[in-house]
């Protein structure tokens, strides 16, 4: 990897491990739905200009539908579950929960799109969920005022990542990656307008809320993405997907640094294990191979 991508990359894990402190801040006033449409709202508006090219908005109208299926599976239904649990989860938690997205795009690869898994990648999967468990047992609280639906929303958002990762490798891979990115932002700011207007708080937010909603969709989301294809583009999918180890670490240290969120032994332990099964999982990291005996 070169030194550019390596700064991409440090960057774009800042920018999405911040997104869950903007979140723990903005969804309280605003609610996960109405803050999920200002996040895909403002960054629509910032991607718009790549709709001036009009092989991108022919591009877009011919799959408007799958484009459409991907924006519920990738962003309004997963941002929404993420903004939900960070009511009550603390920001580096919630990101060290979606760090497992890699393990349901496997599970569900396998699952529902044949993809092939090798006996090492069963191991990961186990590794990592451990870990999940090791961070989360002692919170599966389901009663009033407990975090266990808070943590089977972030849950549930990575199994929605792990279906449109699929879903777009599958139907939407031969589409130039500015149209999917702007056409997904644009249709889900369009399907979360009617449900942010209806669940659109009575008090306004104030100030703060409105300034970490906008940095979430312009930091977060709109620059985000064009680091993230940048990356994709000149250094290749294995070395991108590395960035699933350092969003934790960066949504750990903002939580830590900012909101004063307290790093405990737990945390670090089911850190290290779920990120190890991940790495395993996804074949970042390999088993050793046997010398063959001559």
């Amino acid at each position: 990897m070169s030194a550019i991508d390596a700064f991409r990359l440090i960057v774009l894990s800042t920018l999405w491990g911040v997104s869950f402190l903007f979140m723990r801040v903005a969804a309280p006033e605003f609610g996960p739905v109405p803050l999920i449409m200002v996040r895909m709202g403002v960054a629509a508006l910032v991607l718009l200009p790549l709709f001036t090219v009009a092989r991108y908005r022919q591009l877009f109208f011919q799959h408007v539908v799958p484009l459409a299926v991907l924006a519920l599976t990738n962003h309004v239904i997963p941002f929404s579950l993420l903004a939900y649990a960070t009511l009550s989860l603390e920001a580096g938690f919630t990101s060290l929960i979606n760090a497992t997205t890699p393990l349901f795009t496997a599970l569900i690869g396998v699952l529902l799109f044949a993809v092939p898994v090798q006996r090492q990648q069963y191991w990961g999967l186990g590794l990592a969920f451990l870990g999940v468990y090791v961070l989360s047992a002692d919170r599966l609280d389901f009663s009033v005022g407990g975090d266990g639906w808070a943590i089977l929303a972030a849950l549930g958002a990575t199994v929605f990542y792990g279906i449109a990762g699929n879903y777009s490798k599958a139907k939407l891979a031969h589409l130039p990656i500015r149209v999917v990115a702007g056409g997904t932002t644009l249709m889900s700011s369009l399907i979360l307008m009617v449900p942010a207007l209806l669940l659109w708080p009575d008090q306004m937010p104030s100030g703060i809320a409105w300034a970490n909603a906008i940095a979430l969709a312009i930091l977060s989301t709109a620059l985000a993405f064009f680091l993230y294809f940048q990356l994709l583009a000149s250094a290749g999918a294995t070395a991108t997907s590395t960035v699933t180890f350092l969003v934790p670490v960066s949504a750990l240290g903002w939580g830590y640094l900012i909101l004063g969120e307290v790093l405990t032994i737990q945390i670090i332990i089911g850190m290290v294990i779920t990120l190890v099964g991940t790495g395993i999982a996804t074949r970042l990291i390999r088993w050793p191979r046997r010398k063959a005996v001559s």
